[in-house]
């Protein structure tokens, strides 16, 4: 099975030794996101919905350059660094996954990078 390395101009560049998304047979593996304005590499401004809202509007990007879309999305991580937060992210993670959501695991992590409060990282088919 081939092995594709995926990026996107619409989304944040990886932070680090890592590829943004991977794209092997049918399957799309996208790395965490956070709530970066890909713009300026910066948090967006606005709490944990707005990360939320961003981090998600990044993984679309990639997903989409790679072929695939949300509602193509299997599993779901999401990494908060509060688990107070988890309502208002939900509420927002709700906007985006209407219908079939996919599976989903969430937890709460001591850090994130650039001090983000959520991360979510995804597994996908093609369209």
């Amino acid at each position: 099975m081939q092995k594709i390395v995926i990026t996107s101009n619409a989304a944040p560049k990886a932070i680090g030794p890592y590829s943004t998304a991977i794209r092997s047979g049918e399957m799309v593996f996208a790395s965490g996101q956070l709530g970066l304005d890909p713009q300026v590499g910066a948090l967006v401004p606005g709490g944990i919905e707005a990360e939320t809202r961003q981090a998600l509007t990044n993984l679309q990007s990639v997903l989409e350059s790679a072929g695939s879309e949300l509602e193509q999305v299997v599993k779901t991580t999401v990494f908060l660094q509060d688990m107070a937060d988890f309502p208002r992210m939900n509420a927002v993670y709700a906007e985006f996954f209407v219908g079939n959501p996919p599976a989903r695991s969430t937890v709460q992590v001591a850090a994130l990078p650039k001090d983000g409060k959520v991360e979510i990282e995804a597994i996908a088919i093609l369209k």
